[in-house]
This record gives C-alpha cells, structure tokens and sequence, in this order.
C-alpha cells in the first residue's frame, strides 16, 4: 500500500527516506505497533467499555417484560383491634391475620410475548450497535496513529528544513563580507529561515495535538511508533464495496434490528384491548389472640380461622379512557420513525463507503504523483545549485526550489497517512474492522454471554455488585513533547 521507499537525495538538502523514518523516543526494540495500539484501547478505552455496559442494560430488558408473563406470588400480615365494639358478645377484640397468594397469567392478548420479541431484537440491535462502537473506535485510533507518524515526519522536515536555511543563511553571510551577495540576498535568506520556524514551531504543536489524542484513545503516550502493515481484504470497486457493506456494516444490521422490534411494538400495544386470564390460589390464617365472645353458652374463646381458595379470573376491559388507542397510535408513529432511520442509516453507509473507496484511490494515485514530484523537486534544487554558481540563479531561486521540496515531501508523507485512515474507513464500513477481522491478540468481549446469564436469572434478588472503574486515568502522563529521532536506515513512512 505504502509503496516503494523513497531514494536518497543527492543534493546536501536532507534525504527524504531518512527523514519520512521518524520514530518516537524509543529504540526499535521496543516499538510499538498500531495491533498493541489497538489491543490496549480494546480492554481499555472507557467509550467501549461503556458501550459494553449499555447493552448489558439493554440484555435485562427481556427479563424485565418476560416478567410479567410469569407466575406473581405475594404475602401479607396484617393485626387488628377493635378499639371499640357496639355488640362486644358478637366480635373478637384482636386479630393476627396471614395471606398469601399466587397469580399464574394465562393470557394477555399477545402484549408480553410481543414485549418479549421486541426486547430480544433490540438487545440483538445492541450488539450490532456495540460492534459499530468497536469499529469506530477503531477507527478514530489509526487515524490518530497514522497522525502521529504524519506529524512526527512533518516536524522532523521542518526541523530539516530549519537547519539547511540556517546553514544557508551563515554562508550567505559570509558570501556578503566578500561581496559575492548583496543585501537584499540576505535579507531573503533570512525572511526565509524565519518563516521555516514559525512552520516548525506549528508543526510542533500539531504533533503534540496528536500525541494527545493517542493517549486519549490508548491511554498511554506513543513511543517508537512502527509503519503498519498493508491493509487486506480492500475490494476491487465502489460496487462491491458498497455490496459488503449493506450485508456486513454493523450500523445499518442494528437500525434494521431497531425498525424489526417496532413491529412488535404494535403488536403488544393492539393487546391492550384484550380480556385478560389468570388463575389465582389464595391461602390465608386468622389467629384471634384469645379473643373471646358471648354466645348461648356463655363466654367463650373465638376459634383460629384458616381458609384456602383456588380459582381462575377473567378480566375484559370496556373502557380505559383512550389509553389503548394512544398506545397504539404512539407505537406505530415509532414504527414509522424506525423505518425512516432504518433507510436514513442505509443512505449514510452507501454514501460512506462510496466517499472512502474515492479518498482511498485517491490518495493512492496523490503518492504516485507525489513520488514523481519529490524526485523532480529533488532534480530541480540540485540543477538551481547549479546555475546559481554558474551566476544565472539567484538565492531567490534556490530558496523558492527548497520550499517546493519541502512542499512536495509533506504531500507524499500525508497522502501516504490519507491512504491508510481511508482504506481503514473502507474496511469498517464494510464491516470488517473489528476485533476478531483484524485478529487482535486478546480475549474478545462477546455481549452474548452476558445475556445469556441475564435470561436465564429468575429470582428477584440476584442483585449485580457495585460496579468498578475499568478504564485507566491518563492523569498522570506527563505533556507531551514533540522530540523525535531519527533511525538510520529505516525506509518506513
């Protein structure tokens, strides 16, 4: 993807291969890759792992409508005095009563298994939702990686770029004492050097912004940062880039989740307005305390009551002042909405896709051009030299012919940064940037085991523990500098 290395300079300008090779503090030994970058962030970034929390809130919802198709049991104790009684020989002074009972819902109109469906596909809508979140993580880390090897190579151009004009300018300085100069040649070279550190220092701070980021992302700062490797797996044409996304792009399978749930959404609303039929057992104890009476055989003790009851209810709504219709007409509007978003998100993945395959060959065919550009810069200085000491250039001339390479060279190294976050965006939006497509050397979070225990929980007190930070505090990472070196050798980026 990268191309081939760019070749040595043969002017005394800077070698660009050298150059474009910037590393971050560091040794070679211990670089580091955009896989480690993208692992770290994986198990550590807190917008996945608060992603991951999300649908785990979202897995208890099935539960949570599954439960009111279940059995409901309930007790009670109750104690009473009469405080004051009209007859006394006819009624007990006190009373400890017991009750218990048990529902058992036999049928609601269809309203809690359509609840139960609509749960189960928004808790699948989740997962695809938390797949898109992983990929656009991903996404935003390699193109702040990539940055910091773009920025990391403009600094160190610029400080190449610095450090030749200042060269230039001494010895044009000392071209004027002879008179080989004249001021105003002077003067050019030193507006020139000026400019070219004002460059740096922005440069410099841009870096920083990045490095930054890295550590927002990662949580940690980069160091010795390695070229990545080719991307596989990019496709031939827009069109079937365009074909794997609409089966593969984890945004749109989760509208199409959310639109299906909907549809039950309906359904359980239309339910509102059935009978509804339950069977009941009902069990209850009276314990009268030595409550007494008077009856034909004088003053007697009350006896204890016990009771037991079993029967079945059906219950037919007539009217409940329009909440159904409303329900329903809410319910269908949503439908509505969903299928909208549902073609909305559609419209966006093509239009997505279509955009980065364009900015990927793009990019592509901008380092061809660049490459030629940099070697006709590189030509093109080395010739100005030339004829400025045969006396038909000027320092004009060759300032003008620096600042072109210069210009050139940061073209190629960001045309080679836009190539890659492209192609990277491409794959994503095809649904093909996530953990297990690009074989992260990790355990991989699956959000269906979660589920899995939450459905098969039933009783009301299996409580979930205080939650714990998972994420890392960058707090104490120092600022970041823009200090780079250079690697002999090294024809990377």
């Amino acid at each position: 993807m990268w191309g081939k290395a760019m070749m040595g300079r043969r002017s005394n300008f800077f070698p660009l291969a050298a150059i474009i090779a910037v590393a971050m503090v560091g040794t070679p030994a211990s670089a580091e890759t955009l896989m480690e970058a993208l692992a770290l962030a994986y198990k550590d970034n807190p917008s996945i792992t608060a992603a991951r929390a999300d649908q785990r809130a979202v897995d208890e919802s099935v539960a949570i409508q599954r439960s009111s198709g279940l059995p409901f049991a309930d007790s009670s104790i109750s104690y009473s005095n009469n405080i004051y009684r009209q007859f006394p020989q006819i009624s007990a002074g006190e009373a400890l009563s017991m009750n218990a009972q048990v529902v058992l819902p036999l049928y609601n109109g269809g309203s809690v298994r359509n609840a139960v469906n609509a749960a189960k596909l928004r808790v699948e809508s989740g997962q695809f939702s938390l797949r898109s979140v992983e990929a656009n993580l991903f996404q935003s880390i390699v193109a702040t990686y990539m940055n910091v090897l773009r920025d990391s190579a403009i600094v160190e151009l610029n400080r190449q770029n610095v450090r030749a004009l200042d060269i230039n300018l001494s010895a044009g300085q000392e071209r004027f004492e002879v008179g080989d100069l004249t001021r105003t040649d002077v003067a050019q070279s030193r507006s020139r050097l000026a400019l070219a550190r004002s460059s740096l220092q922005s440069a410099q701070a841009q870096l920083i912004a990045s490095k930054e980021n890295y550590i927002a992302l990662v949580g940690k700062p980069p160091q010795n940062l390695e070229v990545p490797p080719a991307l596989p797996g990019l496709p031939e044409s827009a069109e079937a880039a365009v074909a794997l996304a609409l089966a593969n792009n984890p945004a749109l399978l989760a509208a199409n989740k959310a639109r299906d749930a909907t549809r039950y959404d309906v359904k359980s609303a239309n339910g509102q307005i059935m009978p509804r039929v339950s069977a009941f057992i009902n069990g209850s104890q009276t314990d009268y305390l030595g409550s007494t009476v008077v009856n034909q055989g004088g003053i007697v003790n009350v006896r204890n009551d016990k009771a037991a009851s079993a029967g079945a209810t059906i219950s037919i709504p007539l009217y409940q002042g329009g909440r159904p219709g409303a329900q329903q007409r809410q319910a269908v509007a949503r439908e509505s909405s969903a299928i909208e978003q549902a073609t909305a998100t559609e419209r966006a993945v093509i239009a997505q896709t279509r955009a980065s395959y364009a900015l990927w060959r793009a990019a592509l065919e901008t380092i061809t051009s660049a490459e030629e550009a940099v070697k006709s810069a590189e030509l093109a200085l080395d010739g100005v030299k030339v004829e400025n000491s045969a006396g038909s250039r000027t320092i004009l001339d060759i300032l003008n012919a620096e600042q072109e390479l210069l210009n050139t060279q940061v073209q190629l190294v960001s045309a080679r940064r836009d190539a890659y976050v492209s192609a990277f965006t491409l794959l994503a939006n095809m649904g093909r940037a996530e953990a297990r497509d690009l074989g992260i050397d990790r355990p991989y979070y699956d959000p269906r085991d979660n589920y899995a225990r939450s459905t098969g929980k039933f009783l009301d007190f299996d409580f979930a523990p205080q939650p714990k930070p998972i994420s890392s505090s960058t707090a104490d990472t120092p600022p970041q500098q823009p200090a780079t070196i250079l690697i002999p050798g090294f024809s990377g980026f």
